[in-house]
């Protein structure tokens, strides 16, 4: 039963993915929280098992979208290169921040977190000339990236693309060199989240730190065919649609995170 509920996660997150142009790291840190509560796991653990088990499933999957982005040219790889440097930091000094964090705090900020993202989701990104951002602020973009990142167990597209497309950067080449970027932060994020919890004793079996491989290997199997199916269907719908689809349905569990971690910390 519970392979099928992470194999259902991760045709979710693959699906959802692919309909929405975004990484799944959203889609997977949120039901992956509700479905190990339901387990019964330790409350305290859950949360960072969410991110990190996320961040390690976007190590696999990005692996074949770099290569499709790679394959079409669209890749700017001197971009990759400096925001690369600053992900590899930004990604070890987050997870190494989420996991000092309590769960409810965690939930808390990611629950603001996925408000914002459908905010952001909500308002179409403005572009114009390309302004190359040259080295300093790609390696200081990159750290605030891989920083958030790993603080949210997510790929960092929600973050990147903005940033790129609004240095004026042609949104192919912006959604390319996001997918690229999405390797490093969650490679560095994974490894984080492995090493730096390997030996807490209230972790379930088959956890290699904050990292449970039994869902790992669930959702890695079911997303890359989900999203795949995803994207084709993207091109027969409404794509203005289901940016605001996927801002309410984000804004909406957000919220819950809030006012559910909110009253925890904060009881009247």
């Amino acid at each position: 039963m519970d392979t099928l509920i992470y194999l259902l996660i991760g045709a979710a997150a693959g699906l959802l993915a692919g309909l929405f142009g975004i990484g799944g790291g959203v889609i997977i840190v949120t039901v992956l929280i509700f479905s190990f509560a339901a387990q019964g796991f330790a409350p305290e653990v859950i949360t960072h098992l969410a991110i990190g088990t996320s961040l390690a499933t976007i190590v696999v999957t990005s692996l074949s979208s770099v290569y499709s982005h790679n394959k079409s040219g669209a890749v700017n790889w001197q971009l990759f290169i400096w925001l690369t440097l600053g992900i590899a930091v930004g990604a070890v000094a987050g997870g190494l921040f989420a996991q000092a964090l309590p769960g409810e705090w965690l939930q808390l900020a990611f629950g603001l977190f996925l408000i914002a993202v459908g905010v952001q989701m909500a308002i179409p990104v403005a572009t114009g000339v390309y302004r190359p951002p040259g080295v300093s602020l790609s390696v200081l973009a990159g750290g605030v990236i891989g920083y958030i990142s790993a603080l949210f167990g997510i790929g960092g597209g929600s973050l990147t693309v903005p940033f790129l497309a609004g240095r004026g950067l042609p949104m192919r080449q912006a959604v390319a060199t996001s997918a690229a970027c999405g390797l490093p932060v969650a490679l560095f994020g994974a490894l984080t989240f492995g090493f730096g919890a390997a030996a807490l004793p209230n972790l379930p079996a088959g956890s290699w730190g904050y990292v449970y491989l039994p869902a790992l290997l669930g959702i890695v199997i079911a997303s890359a065919p989900a999203a795949r199916l995803g994207a084709r269907l993207a091109h027969r719908l409404n794509p203005r649609l289901l940016r605001q689809l996927f801002a309410l349905s984000s804004v909406l569990f957000g919220a819950r995170f809030v006012a559910v971690n909110g009253a925890l910390l904060w009881p009247s």
